[in-house]
């Protein structure tokens, strides 16, 4: 009878053993503690250094993981199989997030060094009075081209330029349907949130016509590839242009002059977050004028950051090609959330231009 006993204490303190494991190997699967944040960024979008630096100096544990689109993003969180404490999502995506309930508003209390972001970056349609969000960094869509590779007289000053007979087989594009249809449409005189399908039968008629020129159309290893001179021309963002022009010193970059995409990333809390505080104190780490310095010197966007300025080199600042005045910025639009219903017709007519390519 004692050794019976003996055997069904066992027993219960192995199931509470158990139970106990179970639920700390759930928590930290989970990224669901006061001690642990999990950041949802882009891809080599921050400096290494400053996630080092923030868990040092919070004790915070930082899991770190990345997407390659707005949607591949949206999808996972929406799904809710992992608890992201902090998302950078682009604009459209933001506001669609906001529609659907996504995300937790912000506690401007503890995010102090949102008073250093240039106030023209703030109180945006798609997020009104940034009870969501907070700029992350900021640039256009424009081209990437070698000068001593293409004719003189294309400076690509104009969207025209990419259908010159001249650049056949020459031109990467990135795999996104709102930057090649938003540049059909603006090689047009169109806005690029437009919601007209004759206008973007026209824009996809005209896009078909660019095939002969087009070498691929690729992702993230269109960096690599320009920095080699694989190619000679690309439709890209500014920041991935940097890069480009950092190890290339040939590249030029230009935003066309009839118009172009001016995009934002802000980071934001979604409702996932097990880790609310921890997801407020790294915002606010990230808004630090120093880090925020420190990160677009090594990523290479724009800051939005204006006390951040102060600590860059004034050549990148005033570089109108990454840091366009406003003058300049009357004529770019930023993508409005078009939909479900129109975003997947630009989809459809981009996939349809992509079948046409050879």
């Amino acid at each position: 009878m004692k050794q019976l006993v003996q055997a069904t204490i066992a027993i219960i303190i192995a199931c509470f053993l158990l139970f106990f494991a179970s639920r700390s190997l759930e928590s930290v699967g989970m990224g669901g503690s006061k001690d642990t944040l999990t950041v949802y960024n882009w891809g080599e979008y921050i400096d290494p250094e400053l996630i080092k630096q923030f868990q040092k100096e919070t004790g915070i544990h930082v899991i770190y993981e990345t997407f390659d689109s707005n949607e591949a993003m949206y999808t996972k969180i929406q799904q809710g199989g992992s608890s992201y404490d902090v998302a950078v999502p682009s604009e459209y995506m933001i506001e669609t997030m906001i529609e659907d309930d996504m995300l937790i508003e912000l506690d401007h209390s503890l995010i102090p060094n949102a008073q250093n972001i240039d106030p023209y970056f703030l109180d945006l349609p798609f997020d009104p009075k940034n009870k969501f969000s907070l700029p992350y960094f900021w640039g256009t869509v424009g081209i990437v081209y070698n000068p001593t590779m293409v004719p003189e007289d294309l400076t690509f000053t104009s969207w025209e330029d990419l259908w010159d007979e001249r650049l056949k087989g020459k031109i990467f594009l990135v795999d996104g349907s709102r930057e090649v249809m938003g540049m059909g449409l603006n090689s047009l005189g169109y806005s690029l949130n437009l919601k007209d399908d004759a206008a973007l039968r026209k824009a996809t008629d005209k896009l078909i016509q660019l095939t002969p020129n087009v070498k691929a159309i690729i992702g993230d290893e269109i960096t690599p590839l320009m920095i080699n001179n694989e190619a000679t021309v690309a439709l890209t963002w500014s920041g991935q242009a940097a890069d480009m022009m950092w190890e290339n010193e040939e590249l030029d970059f230009a935003v066309p002059e009839e118009g172009s995409n001016l995009w934002f990333d802000n980071m934001v809390i979604p409702k996932t977050s097990k880790n609310v505080a921890g997801a407020h104190a790294f915002i606010n780490f990230m808004l630090d004028a120093e880090n925020a310095a420190q990160n677009a010197d090594y990523v290479g966007y724009s800051t939005p950051n204006s006390a951040a300025w102060a600590l860059m080199d004034e050549e990148v600042i005033t570089d109108e090609r990454f840091y366009p005045d406003e003058e300049l910025r009357k004529h770019l639009e930023v993508y409005e959330n078009l939909g479900l219903e129109w975003l997947g017709k630009y989809n459809e007519y981009f996939l349809e231009f992509k079948m046409n390519l050879n």
